[in-house]
C-alpha cells in the first residue's frame, strides 16, 4: 500500500503564534500529524523587529531558508547576518534564536525541524492567527522563483 502525498494549498495555510505575545508566526507546510513525516516544515514569519526567544532542540537540527527580509542568527557564541537567500543551520543542542532586523518589514523563511519531537504540536496548540495576503503571496513567489 503507498501513501498519497500531502498536498496544501497556500490559501488553506493557518497562522500560528507559539504564545499570544509572540513576534513569530508559523504556517505549518507538513510535520507528523498533517503529513505522517518525522520532519516539520513551516513558514515562518516574524513581524518588524521580531524575534524568537532563545531556544535549543536536544535532538534536532534546524534549517531557515530566509525568502525575504533582513536579519540576525544567533546560534551560542556565533552571530550572523541573514538576507533573502541565506541558508542557517542551526546545530542540535545549540541556543540558538532569529531576529528581524528591519522596524517596517517583516522577514519571511522556510524552517526545517529536522526530528520534529512535539514542535509541530506546539505549534496547533498556539493561537491561531490570520495571514495577510502578503504572506501568502510570499509562499507562491518563492515557489515560482526568486523574491523581489
Amino acid at each position: 500500500m503507498t501513501i498519497p502525498p500531502f498536498v496544501i494549498d497556500v490559501d488553506d495555510l493557518v497562522g500560528y503564534k507559539i504564545s499570544p505575545d509572540d513576534t513569530v508566526t508559523l504556517a505549518l507546510l507538513s510535520g507528523p500529524a498533517t503529513s505522517g513525516s518525522e520532519t516539520t516544515v513551516c513558514l515562518e514569519i516574524w513581524d518588524p523587529l521580531g524575534t524568537q526567544p532563545p531556544n535549543s532542540h536536544p535532538e534536532s537540527s534546524e534549517t531557515f531558508v530566509v525568502l525575504r527580509g533582513e536579519g540576525v542568527g544567533h546560534s551560542d557564541e556565533h552571530t550572523r547576518l541573514l538576507s533573502s537567500g541565506t541558508v542557517i543551520v542551526m546545530a542540535a543542542g545549540s541556543v540558538h534564536q532569529i531576529v528581524n532586523t528591519s522596524p517596517t518589514h517583516k522577514m519571511y523563511a522556510i524552517t526545517v525541524m529536522e526530528r520534529d519531537r512535539g514542535f509541530e504540536e506546539m505549534i496547533l496548540s498556539g493561537t491561531q492567527v490570520p495571514l495577510s495576503n502578503e504572506d501568502r503571496k510570499v509562499v507562491v513567489a518563492a515557489a515560482k522563483g526568486p523574491v523581489v
